[in-house]
């Protein structure tokens, strides 16, 4: 994007300086925007106003006040608490650009503040965020779910492209099922990973990562690219005697683990079956080693 095609410089306000707040006001800030003040409450956050931000710590309303463009952001559940705050407490909010990146939430949340004049704006990061140095660059070629009132949409998509970001638009009504989808894949990703290191440990192998590193990098490559036609393993092999061998095996060394490992095995069977991978009675064999008595 050219200079001259960039929307004007802007003040912005962190309004909670956390990982992702730090994150994309320093991304603003490498495009040309002024980060003007931010605001939090733990040590953490006031370090990385200072560290990331080179600003100290304001008072939400002060920050409001000195800022164009306001980042708010939260955690998801103080979000709506937080704008109706805002907005009871008079501070003025005209023609303030009010952005909130929570993946869950649309505009719907910043309603009462769009009602005292605010531009609304729901840009979400598609990236997880550490806290460490490397969190600026991961925020250069992530997906940011869009969300704005359609007047707002060129000025929503710029900026994410400012902060070398791609935008995607997503609809208000989709933004939960937009966020169930990515929170499952990468949340419960780890989850799965780090149960599968610890019950390999268990059985004493040393390095598990190391193990797991190559498979899960070329599973991952495989879905990516090819999709549920991508799928290997026992379940997809129609392998019903050893999918029984992992329940069985499960329930003894990681009983919390087991009834994980047969709803992801029915969805991947469900799945499997519906793409022509499985065929309906291998399904019916699966099904039943996994203690099912119909398939749905």
């Amino acid at each position: 994007m050219e200079t001259s095609d960039r929307p004007g410089r802007l003040a912005v306000g962190v309004l909670g300086a956390g990982r992702v707040g730090s994150a994309l006001g320093a991304a603003l800030a490498q495009a040309g925007h002024r980060v003007v003040a931010a605001a939090g409450v733990s040590d953490e956050s006031r370090r990385r106003a200072g560290e990331r931000l080179g600003v100290g710590i304001s008072r939400p309303d002060d920050l409001i006040a000195r800022s164009e463009l306001v980042l708010l952001t939260v955690p998801d559940d103080v979000l709506p608490g937080l704008v109706a705050g805002l907005a009871a407490a008079g501070v003025d909010l005209r023609g303030k650009m009010l952005v909130h990146t929570s993946g869950a939430y649309g505009l719907g949340v910043l309603d009462p503040a769009t009602a005292a004049g605010a531009l609304p704006f729901a840009l979400h990061p598609v990236m997880t965020f550490t806290g460490r140095e490397d969190d600026l660059r991961r925020v250069t070629g992530c997906s940011f779910g869009v969300t704005a009132p359609e007047p707002l949409r060129p000025v929503a998509e710029a900026l994410v492209i400012e902060m070398g970001g791609e935008p995607v638009w997503v609809a208000e009504q989709d933004r939960a099922t937009y966020h169930a989808a990515l929170a499952g894949a990468a949340n419960h990703m780890v989850t799965l990973i780090a149960e599968s290191q610890q019950i390999l440990r268990g059985i004493g192998v040393e390095h598990p990562g190391r193990m797991l590193g190559p498979l899960l990098g070329a599973a991952l490559d495989n879905a990516l690219r090819l999709g549920i036609t991508g799928l290997t393993g026992p379940v997809v092999r129609g392998d019903a005697g050893t999918v029984r061998k992992h329940v069985d095996a499960l329930m003894a060394a990681a009983p919390e683990a087991a009834d994980a490992y047969v709803a992801l095995a029915r969805l991947t069977a469900d799945r499997a079956l519906a793409a022509g991978l499985l065929k309906p009675e291998a399904a019916e064999r699966l099904l039943d080693a996994l203690g099912g008595n119909s398939w749905t």
